[in-house]
């Protein structure tokens, strides 16, 4: 009986050994994979992440693009606003001064008539050419200039040409007379100079 004992106890033992062995084997056969697989996750984890910073860095790159672009668009609306107030300032007289100019030249015009006239009128000519230099002067303190362009070039920014004559004593593009007086404002024209302008004989 000791013996068949012993028998029973061997095979007891063999296939807890060969429990083992299987166990081991199919340890084995799944760590390897797992280790297989693992550098590919590393490097896919890597390839994301890169990706990643990429798109960060291009968001990040259009946000700064859109900031600076807000920020010149800022820039220019103030820039635009501040022009129109100085604008608005500047030629608020824009309709006083036109309502001043017929005044100015109806004392011209009574200057030119008293010049022409016998001496009796000298005392109402002095008179009137004060009156007319004080306008003026008054005029010139809000930059209000009077344009009388006779014997200089024709510029059409400031003149307004309502004949040509030829004429060889003067060179072409000249202005021969003035048949009215311009005036600008702040260097803007209010009325542009109606003049003869000579042209090539």
């Amino acid at each position: 009986m000791t013996v068949e004992n012993t028998k029973a106890e061997d095979q007891v033992e063999k296939p807890e050994a060969t429990e083992a062995e299987s166990s081991a084997d199919v340890e084995a056969a799944v760590v390897d994979p797992i280790l297989e697989e693992a550098p590919e996750t590393e490097e896919q984890a890597i390839d994301d992440t890169a990706r990643r910073i990429e798109e960060l860095e291009e968001q990040l790159a259009q946000a700064k693009d859109q900031n600076l672009r807000a920020h010149a668009e800022a820039m220019n609306t103030k820039r635009r606003a501040e022009q129109d107030v100085e604008k608005a300032h500047k030629f608020a007289l824009e309709k006083f001064v036109n309502e001043l100019i017929p005044v100015v030249e109806s004392l011209e015009k009574g200057i030119e008539s008293a010049e022409q006239g016998e001496g009796q009128h000298e005392t109402m000519l002095e008179g009137m050419r004060l009156t007319h230099k004080q306008l003026l002067d008054a005029l010139a303190k809000f930059n209000v200039e009077q344009v009388n362009p006779e014997g200089q070039p024709f510029d059409p920014n400031f003149h307004q040409a309502i004949s040509m004559v030829p004429n060889p004593d003067m060179e072409p593009n000249t202005v021969m007379n003035v048949f009215q007086k311009g005036y600008t404002l702040h260097g803007r024209v209010i009325r542009p100079a109606m003049v003869v302008v000579s042209k090539a004989a």
